[in-house]
């Protein structure tokens, strides 16, 4: 954080200093008394305060309240601004934060594929840029404060995830962020639970177009068929497309497994490129894509981020091949489930597993409320198209999908389990060096996550470094 004082802040709010000295700095700020961590804190609360003694070891802390105390209950070294409203005060703090800072700032969302879009532009941009961006998939909106004030004087570019849990979501971080570049990387079925629709999730991360620049730019997975259903004719900036279609202006095509990652040429401006992305599927092209696309609109040349997105590391969890039980390959995709993962993940099973048998073996998918059984069979639909040697699911709600996929024609043999603990024993009855194991779940499932650790030879190992 930019250190800000007592005077600026109490100005800045409007507000009234009741106790303390103006000259403090304060470096760090909070609207939860949870989120007071360290001296120098300024933490916007109407909440009332009661054990103040619990508040010492973190001195000097800047209350910004609306509540009104006794001055004998309120100990020294509390420094005490009084607002006539604490959470208009707060986000006039906001609003000014921001405001200090004339820097390009990158908003991603998306159901899958946000995270590793972000961590590409970060990793292409850290080589020559001071950076601020979100840490992995830590995106709640509870941490966007704290993201804000991760930009200073030396940051000269900003990459933020905005996360959709339930509408408004991203409205809100762009309240926080006001970004110059959005980026939606593709919409599928989550957070229903939230949403209560999938049309209402749709809206939900269509508030990209709401909260980027009028002056910017918005970057679009051009061939969702969700993505196509949001209403862009009020934004004023450019439309920037990619995919594999002609009229993209980021195009990819040639695509082609290569060792360790993905070969693709690029099409854009009437200009040729070869590039290599770490990581497998076709998705993780989209995702390349997406990122360049991001990197040419800060004016880095595109050969630039070419050659760094080569010495990209791949995301833990995500796709990640290791060796396995009886000389077998696994890949490990546990760190989150949804169908459009799913798709992904089996497209992926499916080509580097050519000539193998394949076994999938996949958990419950998350957060879907009273959408949980038609977005499973949504699932087993995906399987039986897609297609499997081997179908091993793991949950009451996964057996919907083993069920949805033989209802509609899936022949191959079928295991479902309630939990984890059989399916170590099966697999090691029916895997060999003929084999390769997909293990799909989230990272909220230990009992999937524990499996994967299971299955692995740790010693031996490939495509992780």
């Amino acid at each position: 954080m930019k250190p800000l004082s007592v005077k600026n802040l109490t100005a800045i709010t409007a507000g009234k200093l009741l106790q303390g000295s103006d000259e403090v700095l304060i470096q760090y700020g909070a609207y939860r008394l949870k989120q007071v961590k360290k001296p120098y804190t300024a933490l916007f609360t109407n909440k009332r305060i009661i054990n103040w003694k619990s508040l010492a070891s973190l001195s000097p802390l800047v209350l910004v309240t609306d509540r009104l105390y006794s001055q004998h209950e309120i100990p020294q070294n509390i420094i005490i601004i009084q607002v006539e409203n604490a959470d208009e005060a707060y986000w006039k703090f906001v609003h000014y934060y921001r405001s200090q800072f004339e820097i390009p700032v990158i908003a991603i969302t998306g159901t899958s594929g946000k995270t590793t879009t972000k961590e590409m532009i970060k990793h292409i941009l850290s080589a020559e840029k001071e950076v601020a961006a979100t840490t992995l998939s830590s995106n709640s909106r509870t941490a966007s404060l704290q993201y804000l004030l991760s930009i200073d004087d030396e940051t000269e570019v900003a990459v933020f995830e905005t996360a959709v849990g339930s509408p408004g979501d991203v409205r809100n971080a762009g309240k926080y962020f006001k970004p110059t570049i959005g980026i939606i990387t593709n919409i599928g079925a989550h957070h229903l639970n939230y949403c209560k629709t999938l049309d209402g999730y749709i809206q939900a991360k269509g508030e990209m177009v709401e909260i980027v620049n009028p002056a910017g730019s918005l970057i679009l997975n051009a061939e969702d068929a969700n993505i196509k259903k949001i209403d862009l004719s009020k934004f004023k900036g450019d439309i920037i497309k990619i995919g594999q279609h002609a009229s993209c202006d980021f195009k990819a095509s040639h695509i082609q497994y290569v060792e360790n990652g993905m070969q693709f040429t690029m099409h854009h401006n009437m200009k040729k490129y070869d590039v290599f992305v770490p990581g497998f599927g076709e998705h993780q092209v989209y995702n390349a894509l997406a990122a360049i696309a991001a990197i040419n609109e800060l004016n880095v040349p595109i050969a630039l981020a070419i050659k760094q997105l080569a010495s990209f590391k791949k995301m833990k969890k995500q796709l990640q091949l290791f060796e396995g039980i009886n000389n077998s390959l696994l890949i490990d995709d546990t760190w989150s489930l949804t169908t459009t993962s799913l798709e992904a993940a089996l497209k992926v099973l499916n080509s580097i597993g050519e000539g193998r048998k394949k076994i999938a073996v996949i958990g419950t998918i998350t957060d879907l409320g009273s959408w949980g059984y038609v977005i499973h069979e949504q699932a087993g639909e995906l399987i039986n198209r897609i297609g499997v040697d081997v179908l091993i699911t793991i949950g009451e709600h996964a057996r919907i999908m083993a069920d949805q996929a033989v209802k509609l024609g899936f022949r191959n043999p079928v295991y479902t389990f309630k939990n984890s603990i059989l399916v170590y024993n099966l697999l090691h009855e029916i895997v060999d060096e003929n084999t390769i194991v997909l293990i799909k779940g989230d990272m909220y499932s230990k009992q999937i996550s524990n499996l994967a650790a299971d299955l692995k030879i740790k010693k031996s190992f490939r495509d992780t470094k």
